[in-house]
């Protein structure tokens, strides 16, 4: 397969397989290579047409018959937390968040490994090995970094990397409109600290910071319950055949805040 550079991406597309989020379905992907000293550009415009980024791989479902798959972003600089997201960040207000170049750790592997074993033993990441890990991180041509989020110690925070236990981590792009949530993970046994919640509040933030008008959270799945934490985050846009329409949480089931 050919994955240099050249003016205009090539496309492909994936042989069917059964759907990770709704049963009984078929999925196909269509992708691109992101590679060369224009991979950040398209992944900018790729990112703002559907797409996401894994490794040096866009893709976006190319299901025939089901449309269930919508790309979600919060619209950041209107963006303010509900009652229980306020109690999220209150809840981790001892959590430093510290940025670095997108580089793995045995640190980070251990606690990957134990989320994808509490959370995700049937999905296609599960059998991920550490090197797989490192390739995950590591594998990109875009600006891209990872972000720790620890729990603070006392004299934490002047070191190269700050002591204190790793929680939870993020695998995020900078883009020119906003930043791309490319995959995060947690440590289960934190449940109670919500630390997904925190992750996506604390994106929210940086984005605000930059100045910039968008966090890219990825596919939200209607009828996936694993997927519906993504609607809560008001206001935001979902990308529609007439492009990015501000969603309408009044269509969605009530809920409790």
């Amino acid at each position: 397969m050919n994955t240099q550079a050249s003016p205009s991406p090539q496309f492909y597309l994936t042989a069917p397989a059964a759907c990770p989020y709704l049963p009984h379905e078929m999925e196909r992907k269509v992708f691109t290579h992101l590679v060369g000293p224009r991979a950040a550009e398209m992944n900018d415009i790729l990112t703002q047409g559907g797409f996401r980024r894994s490794q040096n791989i866009a893709y976006r479902p190319a299901c025939e018959a089901c449309r269930a798959c919508v790309s979600v972003r919060i619209l950041a600089q209107e963006f303010q937390p509900t009652n229980s997201m306020k109690r999220v960040l209150a809840h981790n207000v001892d959590v430093m968040a510290t940025e670095f170049p997108a580089q793995p750790s045995s640190e980070q592997y251990s606690l990957f490994r134990r989320y994808l074993d509490d959370r995700h033993q049937q999905g296609g990441m599960s059998d991920m090995t550490v090197l797989d890990y490192a390739i995950m991180v590591e594998d990109t041509h875009v600006n891209t970094k990872i972000i720790e989020y620890r729990k603070r110690e006392e004299g934490s925070g002047l070191e190269t990397r700050p002591r204190g236990e790793l929680l939870a981590a993020a695998l995020t792009d900078t883009m020119s409109d906003g930043l791309s949530m490319v995959y995060s993970y947690f440590n289960p046994e934190y449940d109670k600290r919500s630390l997904g919640t925190f992750m996506i509040l604390d994106h929210v933030k940086r984005t605000k910071a930059l100045g910039l008008p968008h966090v890219y959270l990825g596919y939200w799945v209607q009828g996936s319950r694993k997927m519906d934490y993504k609607t809560r985050f008001q206001p935001q846009e979902h990308l529609t055949p007439r492009g990015w329409e501000r969603f309408d949480p009044s269509t969605m089931p009530e809920t409790h805040d």
